[in-house]
């Protein structure tokens, strides 16, 4: 077992020593406190990662707008330079 690269030595001499420190009522309730704030940094996390997702497919979206858009535009400029031309030559 590797968790944050620290062992299963070292995660048993750190629960010792949470154990000495904060003693037998205490730590349920450092332990609750700390699944709550790991709960809500990943709900934080999910939700970036969402609106990331979403804000990449909507520039997505709008890029393949635009290159489907640029021939037609560029056709209807050159649609209007002739017409143009060609009035101006009457």
């Amino acid at each position: 077992m590797n968790i944050f690269g620290i062992g299963l030595p070292e995660m048993a001499v750190i629960m010792i020593l949470a154990l000495l420190i904060f003693g037998p009522k205490k730590l349920p309730e450092i332990g609750r406190s700390l699944g709550k704030a790991m709960r809500s940094f990943q709900d934080a996390s999910r939700e970036f990662e969402t609106e990331f997702k979403r804000e990449a497919e909507q520039l997505e979206q709008a890029v393949q707008t635009t290159a489907e858009l640029e021939p037609k535009q560029i056709k209807a400029a050159e649609s209007s330079e002739e017409h143009a031309a060609t009035s101006s030559q009457s």
